[in-house]
């Protein structure tokens, strides 16, 4: 039997990926998911699941994917569902969440566990860079830590 943090699971989530590195995109609805994804896929980043992400651990390490029924569109509200490829399964480098807001300039670092793999966590709410430095950070694979 496998174990309860091991099962796939569903997260009312979205998630883009770029040079085989993903970030998966959190918030409660209207929080900015959608947009945040809409502007890393402007920056290059391919979409892996809008609005519903299905993740799962496989060697260790936390994936994301789109559910099987999900259709190849994201959402741009005020617009409406735009059709685009998605693109596949990648390993989770950072959870964005798009409630939190930074507690300062230079943030502790944070994390959340997902199926049982604990991931660094940045807050969505730092202003208009942040597509910009989670591209890059994508791009290099590099996630800054600050204890």
């Amino acid at each position: 039997m496998t174990p309860a943090a091991a099962r796939p699971r569903i997260l009312h989530a979205s998630a883009v990926g770029f040079a085989g590195r993903g970030v998966l995109i959190t918030g409660d609805s209207g929080s900015g998911k959608s947009a945040l994804a809409l502007n890393l896929m402007a920056l290059g980043a391919g979409l892996i699941a809008d609005d519903q992400t299905e993740i799962f651990v496989q060697n260790g390490t936390l994936i994301a994917r789109a559910p099987a029924t999900l259709p190849a569109m994201i959402e741009a509200r005020g617009i409406g569902l735009l059709p685009t490829v998605l693109v596949s399964p990648m390993p989770i480098l950072l959870v964005v969440d798009m409630t939190l807001a930074p507690a300062s300039r230079m943030p502790p670092s944070r994390y959340i566990t997902l199926c049982g793999v604990e991931c660094p966590v940045w807050a969505g709410q730092v202003g208009p860079h942040l597509a910009a430095s989670l591209f890059q950070t994508l791009k290099t694979g590099y996630v800054p830590h600050h204890d």
